[in-house]
């Protein structure tokens, strides 16, 4: 099958879910567990200078909806928390997918900090079960032994380690608390029995499955989106793969641009067109493997959280705008929560923005940037609202900054 590069991006945008409108009315439960449905899998971050990073890829999807949902449908066990993409809410029925990653952790392939805790403490480490397996739910700082942020290491102390440890392994599960703490119990506390009881498959299955869901999350996909989605080593994914071809559950693609075989979901949808508009979070599954966002989007984009400030590009928390089928724009933006407003402290266009004034941007074939800028403040607006916040405030910085600051300035 050969695909142009236009279709690769609607196949891409409709797989994660940008294919039909936000609803209109109450979002409930329903709603969340479909996103989560198609995109499989939503990252877990601390950076929280806009919002939890797990509550912007719903309000991506889904317009303003309960805040911490996810958190939420942990206590109700219908998603539990594990190394999916990194830290991630996962559907708890793929609870068996990931006992191959904990057996592996068990037996060193884990963190190397917490892997020579276990090697050098074991009493410790089986100290510190016993008192989670007895007491759990409970936090690292209620812990007898003491918890809380003493070491070096992330700032962990030894029982904050010894506690990401048993939930690497399996041997402890983990949910969240409405404050984003992570409290540890024994998995039959957290997880439902009747998904502890699912059989587990042999680590082959457990791969090859998980390179479906993240097929079909995916659209259409190169075989290293494929093994990143749940951080599969590409060496391993590549010949189950091929074996997914061979038995027609993923049909091999030709796409427009693109270097090597591409893998098509079989059930993939591609819409005519697409018109969504959504802000995006660093760590939403559209654009969290910056490759596959450069050839799908022609978009460039890296994180500079860590950069010193004078040698940022953007910004410091950088969420890419999703108009239609491109993303035309970019913005740095804070949450002044003590004031009460959304900070747009810089907006970037890209080149497919003509920044030459013209209302209209078909006569250089390019997007307008009062359109862009127009459409970008009501999505801005809307955001502003779905976090409690009584409206934004412009800095002009960027090429797109001064035409958004007249497009949102008073009267």
């Amino acid at each position: 099958m050969t695909l142009s590069a236009a279709e690769a991006r609607r196949l891409a945008l409709a797989a994660q879910g940008f294919d039909r409108p936000r609803p209109r009315g109450r979002v409930d439960r329903r709603h969340v567990r479909s996103v989560l449905d198609r995109v499989g899998v939503v990252q877990i971050d601390s950076v929280n200078i806009v919002a939890r990073s797990h509550d912007l890829p719903l309000y991506a999807r889904l317009g303003s909806h309960p805040r911490n949902s996810l958190v939420a449908a942990t206590h109700r066990g219908e998603v539990f928390e594990y190394w999916g993409h990194e830290a991630s809410f996962i559907p708890v029925e793929c609870h068996p997918l990931f006992r191959h990653r904990m057996a592996a952790a068990a037996a060193g392939a884990a963190w190397s900090g917490l892997v020579r805790l276990a090697a050098t403490r074991p009493q410790f480490i089986e100290d510190v079960f016993a008192e989670a397996a007895e007491r759990g739910p409970l936090s690292a700082g209620e812990l007898s032994m003491g918890g809380g942020r003493t070491g070096p290491w992330w700032g962990w102390n030894d029982a904050k380690k010894a506690l990401e440890w048993l939930f690497w392994c399996g041997r402890l599960s983990a949910r969240r608390r409405p404050t984003f703490e992570r409290e540890y119990a024994l998995p039959q506390r957290i997880v439902p029995a009747s998904v502890l009881a699912l059989p587990t498959p042999d680590p082959a299955e457990q791969r090859r499955e998980l390179l479906l869901r993240a097929a079909r999350s995916l659209g259409v996909a190169t075989a290293t989106d494929l093994a990143d989605y749940f951080r599969i080593k590409a060496a391993l994914a590549r010949p189950l793969l091929d074996e997914l071809v061979e038995d027609g559950r993923l049909v091999a693609a030709e796409v427009e641009g693109w270097r090597g075989r591409g893998y098509l979901w079989p059930g993939a949808r591609l819409p005519r067109r697409i018109t969504a508009r959504a802000l995006l979070s660093p760590f939403d599954s559209l654009v969290w493997e910056r490759d596959r966002t450069e050839r799908l989007f022609g978009f460039r984009y890296r994180l500079e959280f860590y950069t010193p400030a004078a040698r940022r590009t953007y910004g410091y928390y950088v969420m890419p705008f999703l108009l239609g089928d491109a993303l035309p724009a970019r913005v740095d933006l804070k949450a002044d929560r003590r004031r009460g407003r959304l900070l747009v402290l810089g907006a970037f266009a890209e080149p497919s923005v003509a920044l030459d004034g013209l209302r209209d941007g078909r006569r250089s074939g390019r997007l307008a940037a009062g359109m862009v800028a127009e459409e970008l403040a009501a999505e801005l607006s809307c955001l502003a609202g779905f976090l409690g916040l009584d409206g934004i405030d412009v800095t002009p910085r960027g090429d797109l900054g001064p035409v958004l600051a007249a497009v949102t300035a008073p009267g």
